[in-house]
């Protein structure tokens, strides 16, 4: 999100979770549940080596940006379970203008780089590889790339099935 946009214009505000009117589409853990495993298990393998509460930052922004309710909601319950605070939590969706002290510099890093892989249109500018790389050991950052593309593979599977908020 750029410093000047709403956060009611994201694509959080049009994508549909399941609702009495736009029920779940279907159970994908259970309808395909040999790629499923292979998520959770990629899931898993992503996020070794990496501060849960990072990765639940970067698993909520992306959510966010994504429109996934149910990832959103589930990795917000997650992060405060990690320690995370609620004045961060609230203050994510416009991370770029917290003041300073809130997020470390290394969390906007990592924030910079999900927000430019969700957002894969332009690719990831130099910039913002080289303050990530700065940030994080090469081990560090292929898993923070591993957890980016991640948890935009979950938000796809939920959106598009309309998983329903709450019952993770």
């Amino acid at each position: 999100m750029t410093t000047n946009e709403s956060p009611r214009t994201t694509p959080a505000t049009t994508a549909t979770a399941a609702t009495p009117e736009a029920p779940a589409r279907l159970d994908y853990a259970r309808t395909a549940p040999k790629a499923f495993r292979a998520m959770i298990a990629l899931d898993a393998a992503a996020r070794e080596g990496l501060d849960p509460a990072l990765v639940e930052l970067v698993q909520m922004r992306t959510s966010q940006l994504n429109g996934c309710a149910y990832c959103l909601d589930m990795h917000a319950k997650d992060a405060r379970k990690a320690g995370e605070t609620d004045e961060r939590i609230y203050l994510l969706p416009v991370w770029p203008e917290a003041p300073a002290g809130v997020y470390t510099e290394r969390e906007r890093a990592a924030l910079a780089l999900a927000e430019e892989i969700t957002r894969i249109g332009g690719g990831v500018s130099d910039a913002v590889y080289a303050r990530a790389a700065a940030h994080f050991a090469e081990a560090e950052l292929a898993q923070l790339i591993s957890v980016c593309f991640t948890i935009n593979a979950w938000n796809r599977i939920n959106v598009a099935t309309r998983k329903t908020p709450g019952t993770a």
